[in-house]
């Protein structure tokens, strides 16, 4: 049986209106599965970001009748791909609050499993922007491992990546990798997303999968880029090539490959065992 998941993960830029984005990364998808990708990887906020809070809700789309889902699941479906969508700034079904979520489509199209961003990004990291994503969407509430193929997949977004706990958790659960795709913010990037990523990929003995946007959006915002798939042992397999001197949008895009060798998990784990070896403790 084959025990090796061949994966992509898309670096891109971007832009302020669905359409437009999905048009833009239909040929980076197809270039993708063109070299054998089996999974395919998108960021967060994978079709567009606003220029503004006022227009978000607006350019938000229903969950219930999604151009942009739809588009997506008819790529899924067309290249018979998994498809991991980092996430879209959606009007949830059933009362149209606005989530950050997270979808995991099948090679049928179909979505196996959503995930909303649990950890609002309320933060001030000194590039001239305040981040207060929890005026805006509502905060999800479930931790989500998903089978992917021969993989299982816990399920984050972004800022989560700050938070170990919901990833010990994910990995006591049988996830053998973690999403993190993100929009990383450039000043915090530099200083923290390779070292947060490797960490996350040590502890949990887990294969990491990080898609990232980069670039400077319509927001003014710039996002940092360098996505990246590391392995149980907390290797970097792959990395985007991204010059942290160049903001301009679609300057920095990229298409990175890596082929998940499943008893990596296995091998990283049995060397390492820390998952098995918590102990209880109190004050």
């Amino acid at each position: 049986m084959n025990q090796t998941l061949r994966v992509a993960a898309l670096q891109y830029c971007a832009g302020a209106k669905p359409a437009v984005t999905l048009n833009y990364i239909k040929p980076m998808i197809a270039a993708a599965v063109d070299k054998g990708a089996e999974l395919v990887a998108l960021p967060e906020a994978a079709t567009f970001l606003a220029p503004n809070r006022k227009s978000l809700s607006y350019i938000a789309e229903n969950e219930t009748n999604s151009p942009s889902l739809t588009s997506l699941s008819t790529i899924a479906r067309y290249h018979k791909i998994w498809l991991l969508i980092g996430s879209l700034l959606i009007h949830r079904s059933g009362d149209g609050q606005l989530v950050n979520r997270s979808y995991l489509m099948t090679p049928e199209g179909t979505i196996s499993a959503h995930y909303d961003k649990i950890h609002m990004f309320d933060a001030d990291v000194g590039d001239g922007n305040q981040y207060t994503e929890s005026k805006n969407f509502r905060a999800g509430k479930k931790m989500v491992v998903a089978n992917c193929a021969i993989a299982s997949i816990g399920m984050s977004v972004c800022y989560d990546l700050r938070f170990p706990t919901l990833y010990r958790d994910m990995a006591k659960e049988g996830a053998t990798v973690l999403s993190i795709p993100s929009a990383f913010t450039f000043n915090s990037g530099q200083a923290h997303w390779h070292v947060l990523l490797r960490a996350r990929a040590i502890e949990n003995g887990c294969f990491v999968i990080a898609p990232a946007q980069c670039g400077t959006h319509a927001d003014n915002r710039r996002t940092y880029g360098h996505a990246l798939i590391i392995n149980p042992w907390g290797e970097i397999m792959a990395e985007a090539k991204t010059d942290d001197g160049i903001a301009d949008p679609g300057s920095n895009d990229d298409v990175i490959f890596a082929d998940l060798d499943m008893d990596a998990v296995r091998l990283a784990r049995r060397a390492i065992p820390s998952i098995n070896n918590t102990r209880p403790y109190g004050t």
